[in-house]
C-alpha cells in the first residue's frame, strides 16, 4: 500500500540543533603610548588572541584579549623599540536567526574568530600615541534543545529496510559505470 493510502501520523522528537546563528565584523581603534616619542611606525601585529563566548539576553557576547605590539622609531630615527599593551574587549554578536521554540534551558553557544584581530593601521597620533587599527570578525552559534516533528508510516516500511536503492545502476564493486577519462592523476 503506498504511503500516500495510509493515515499519515506525526511524532515529535526532542533533539539538540543549532537554534541561532550570528556573524559581526568590526572595527576598533586602540591608542598605545610608547615610552618614547615616535618618529615614525615600522610595524604593528596582534598577538596572543584568547576569548570566550557567553549568551547575552537574544545575542552571544565575545569575551577576549590580545597582545598589540607597535615597533616604532624615536629620536629622530636613530632609535628602535617595541611598545607592547594587553587590550582587553567585549562584543556582543546578535543572533540573526533564533528559533523561538528552543528550550532556554538547554542553551550552549559557540564563537569562531573568522577573521583574528588584525592591524590594519597604525599612525602617529599628537605626539605620544599611537592609533592602532584593527579589524575582526565572529560567527556564533546557540545549541539547545529543540522539537522536530517527523511523519511516521503506521505499519513501518513497507521494504523493511532492505536494499534501500543506494546502489541503483552501480555493479558488485560499484565501479562499473565509472568514466576512466574523467578521474586525475593526483601524483
Amino acid at each position: 500500500m503506498a504511503l500516500a493510502d495510509k493515515r499519515l501520523q506525526c511524532r515529535e522528537i526532542i533533539t539538540k540543533a543549532v537554534c541561532g546563528k550570528g556573524r559581526k565584523f568590526s572595527t576598533v581603534t586602540h591608542t598605545i603610548t610608547p615610552p618614547h616619542p615616535p618618529s615614525s611606525i615600522l610595524g604593528a601585529w596582534i598577538i596572543n588572541h584568547q576569548y570566550e563566548a557567553v549568551k547575552s539576553g537574544d545575542g552571544v557576547e565575545i569575551i577576549g584579549s590580545y597582545d598589540i605590539n607597535v615597533w616604532y622609531s624615536y629620536d629622530r630615527n636613530t632609535q628602535t623599540d617595541v611598545a607592547k599593551e594587553t587590550v582587553t574587549y567585549s562584543e556582543l554578536v546578535p543572533l540573526s536567526y533564533l528559533d523561538p521554540k528552543h528550550r532556554k534551558s538547554t542553551e550552549e553557544v559557540s564563537a569562531e574568530a573568522i577573521q583574528e584581530p588584525n592591524c590594519v593601521e597604525a599612525s602617529i597620533q599628537g605626539r605620544n600615541s599611537v592609533a592602532v587599527r584593527v579589524e575582526r570578525e565572529f560567527a556564533v552559534e546557540m545549541i539547545a534543545e529543540t522539537k522536530v516533528c517527523v511523519a511516521v508510516c503506521p505499519g513501518g516500511c513497507a521494504d523493511d529496510g532492505k536494499d534501500a536503492g543506494f546502489a541503483v545502476g552501480m555493479g558488485e564493486d560499484g565501479y562499473e559505470d565509472l568514466d576512466a577519462d574523467l578521474l586525475e592523476d593526483e601524483v
